[in-house]
């Protein structure tokens, strides 16, 4: 088969050739047919024809759907759709807990950016894995709904603890950057930018380690020196280059990195005001005060990453992160032990079981889980967007596929070799490609799976809105 790889152990121990040919068949010249008719084979009364459908065609791969979770908690609600809290029911994960983003197909195609943005944010998650980047399990579809099956990130948003603190420590706060300019550098290698970087899209697992989530505002396929000029984003951590259209690139992720250090050290972003307009004017123009209490190498680190010019702004040179990473400001930090996740994570979430919800606002977890019935039939051709949407994730393949012990028929004779072959299935690659389908951006003006913004609040995200993510 095309693509199949086979792993075969041998050993060298009491290896023998046998070059006897006792074993062999002895057959005259025209005792078999050197020209075989294929077609008359196939057309005769002794060959049996089988049709080929899915029920006996990969028969063992895993076909996940809605039936096959227990919904058990509301974790938010947005324009779009509802986030759960889920249980497998079925399959070698039964048992499991992940977070369920369900989507409406109708609300989705009615814009063209959201199919856009919908698609990109699809491919991102399927493509990009990493320590610090919240993992797509499964996706599927309904005739009205698209599911997004992800790991359940147990510890709640950055931006509730960063509430419920005030501001953080130096030391806390360098934990949890360090580990976010590792997801962004690893995004930014793939030639993706994140745009959307703040409190809100940043979750912690259950050990209190970093998962950035909601990739709707990415843009893809961006290299050095290239440009895009989307205006997207959440206003108080949007870079001057996104705010006046002349052009962005990488370099915006660093910007909101260092919005994102100040607000962590301070309570606050650094330019806020009582509506877009002023804000947007004092990011343009308004000057940046550093409370007195920081310390030197958080405050050059801040206006280092601040800077208005592009091309001065630490990071925006060919060396991405690692100007950032060589920064005084994490001279004690090791970042082979960041990638490795062997820091002590500042806050480990108290959790009294793997379905722990205390994290996540009451006013969503209280409610009872429904997943109302799909009532929306989308034409053909608005489904096509869709196409290929359906996703199982490598890790549960290599599970499903675990290499079968193989037993093979022998002659009596010692074999050429003393152990068994053991092969891999050519379905535990570690990727599997799937056509471009996607599902919407959960961000909106939403907060993670809970805090649904206000009127008054000065959040906007330009270009879509959604339900919570994960």
């Amino acid at each position: 088969m095309a693509g199949a790889m086979f792993d075969i152990e041998l050993q060298d121990a009491d290896v023998h050739q046998d070059e006897s040919d006792d074993d062999a068949f002895e057959i005259e010249e025209g005792d078999y047919d050197t020209d075989p008719n294929v077609n008359a084979i196939i057309e005769s009364d002794d060959v049996e024809t089988v049709q080929l459908s899915e029920q006996n065609v990969n028969t063992g791969k895993e076909k996940t759907g809605p039936q096959d979770f227990e919904l058990r908690k509301v974790l938010g609600k947005g324009g779009y759709g509802k986030v759960f809290q889920v249980r497998k029911v079925t399959g070698q994960d039964t048992g499991t807990i992940f977070a369920m983003k369900v989507l409406r197909k109708a609300s989705i195609v009615r814009n063209q950016k959201d199919t856009a943005h919908t698609k990109a944010e699809r491919n991102i998650l399927e493509a990009v894995k990493h320590p610090f980047i919240v993992d797509l399990i499964y996706a599927f579809q309904t005739g009205g709904k698209l599911y997004l099956i992800l790991e359940y990130l147990s510890g709640g948003e950055l931006f509730m603890h960063l509430e419920r603190e005030g501001i953080f420590l130096e030391d806390t706060a360098c934990f949890y950057l360090s580990e976010i300019i590792l997801a962004l550098e690893h995004l930014h290698l793939q030639g993706i930018i994140y745009r959307d970087l703040k409190p809100e899209n940043i979750l912690l697992d259950a050990q209190g380690h970093v998962k950035l989530t909601d990739f709707g505002l990415c843009k893809e396929h961006i290299q050095d020196g290239s440009m895009t000029h989307t205006f997207c984003g959440t206003i108080e951590y949007m870079a001057p280059e996104i705010l006046t259209r002349s052009g962005h690139g990488k370099a915006v992720d660093w910007w909101s990195l260092g919005a994102l250090m100040y607000d962590m050290l301070t309570g606050a972003p650094p330019f806020t005001a009582e509506n877009r307009k002023r804000t947007i004017e004092k990011i343009l123009k308004g000057k940046l005060n550093l409370p007195p209490y920081l310390t030197p190498d958080a405050r050059d680190l801040i206006r280092k990453l601040l800077k208005r010019q592009m091309s001065q702004r630490l990071g925006s040179g060919p060396g991405d992160g690692a100007m950032i990473k060589m920064h005084s400001f994490f001279r004690h930090i090791c970042w082979a032990d960041v990638v490795a996740r062997k820091l002590e994570p500042p806050f480990k979430p108290c959790l009294s079981s793997d379905d722990d919800v205390s994290q996540f606002d009451t006013k969503f977890t209280k409610q009872t889980p429904i997943d109302s019935p799909d009532e929306s039939t989308l034409s053909e051709s608005a489904n096509l967007v869709f196409q290929g949407f359906t996703y199982v994730a490598p890790s549960v393949l290599e599970e499903m596929y675990k290499p079968p012990r193989i037993v093979k028929a022998r002659s009596p004779r010692k074999s050429a070799f003393s152990t068994t072959p053991s092969l891999r299935n050519p379905f535990s690659s570690p990727r599997h490609h799937l056509s471009p389908a996607g599902f919407h951006n959960f961000s909106g003006n939403n907060r993670d799976y809970s805090t649904i913004l206000d009127g008054n609040c000065q959040e906007e995200m330009m270009e879509i809105q959604g339900v919570p993510h994960v």
